[in-house]
């Protein structure tokens, strides 16, 4: 027999998820089963899986010693973790990510942000190995691997729900900094409309509606430009796959060093000039609104990444002249 009471990390979920977290070896069909046999109980009564857990419940598994184990495996890959970490309290972590590095696992051999992460959090005593059986640290935005900047991370699971309803209501402000080719002359406001190719992971966009695309919105404004490049301030009001990179290629301005939707000679000039290997684009600055709750700490709060070296000695090979003046 084995009980598990429902703490911080484990409430506000349905009793299914739980189990299919804590028996991550075991079909779904075995756990369900267990439940419609009592073998599974929520507080002594039988459930069904499909309710929301509370503090200090009880969730009892009638099960062997031996079966817990073989559907139970919390596999843990540390690693030499190296964060360059923007802002941390009991509930979220934020992250300076640097580009080449994974968000998330692609392949089962990657090592991702999510790995150093977690090994922080361990090495830290924040979270022990017993507690990834039923809850592990999780992103709470994305970045492509060759885009660096900020990253939100949920240390606990209600700080990583509140944080995931925060960005999918788009109440807070992200910007982005980023060298395209062209000169900019003005900030604007652009929408389109972004389809998917998941087969060679690649979008394309368009200016009118098409059946299966989604709905965009980039705004951006020039920083610096040198006539030939400007650095751009971008804010992104909707978040889709390559949505700046991909928008900014579709009105002449590509990032530059990117191969999937660059220009091929503006690339050859900052690879050959700059030894520039990926895009230039980084997650800069997150603007907070006003929030309560285990987000309270974040409350009215901006958070500002740093520039890559590589990203601050190109645009002060670029655009020298213009920072001076400035």
């Amino acid at each position: 027999m084995k009980q598990i009471v429902i703490g911080k990390n484990e409430a506000q979920q349905r009793l299914d998820k739980l189990l299919i977290k804590y028996l991550n070896k075991a079909p779904k069909s075995f756990i369900y089963k267990m439940l419609r046999k009592k073998n599974i109980t929520l507080n002594g009564k039988k459930a069904d899986g499909s309710e929301k857990l509370s503090l200090g419940d009880t969730v009892t598994l009638y099960l062997s010693d031996e079966t817990v184990m073989k559907f139970s495996q919390t596999a843990v890959n540390r690693v030499e973790h190296q964060l360059d970490i923007l802002y941390e309290d009991e509930h979220i972590l934020i992250i300076n990510k640097e580009a080449g590095l994974l968000a998330q696992k692609s392949r089962p051999g990657d090592i991702s942000l999510i790995e150093h992460i977690t090994s922080y959090l361990l090495d830290g005593g924040s979270l022990r190995e017993e507690d990834l059986a039923v809850f592990r640290p999780g992103l709470c935005n994305r970045l492509d691997r060759n885009t660096s900047g900020i990253i939100v991370a949920g240390k606990s699971l209600p700080g990583l729900q509140a944080m995931a309803e925060l960005f999918k209501s788009r109440n807070m402000d992200k910007y982005y900094l980023c060298i395209v080719k062209g000169r900019v002359e003005r900030e604007q406001s652009i929408e389109g409309y972004l389809t998917k190719n998941t087969s060679h992971n690649k979008v394309s966009i368009a200016k009118e509606p098409l059946e299966g695309a989604e709905y965009i919105r980039t705004e951006y404004c020039p920083v610096r430009s040198n006539g030939q490049y400007t650095l751009l301030k971008v804010k992104l009001i909707t978040g889709k796959s390559h949505q700046i990179r991909a928008h900014l290629q579709s009105i002449g301005h590509p990032v530059a060093g990117d191969g999937k939707y660059g220009d091929v000679l503006v690339n050859r000039y900052f690879k050959r000039t700059y030894q520039l290997k990926h895009h230039l684009l980084h997650s800069s600055e997150l603007s907070f609104p006003k929030l309560d709750g285990v987000l309270s700490g974040l409350s009215g709060k901006t958070i500002t990444a740093p520039l890559p070296g590589y990203f601050a000695r190109i645009e002060q090979g670029e655009f020298k002249k213009e920072m001076e003046d400035s």
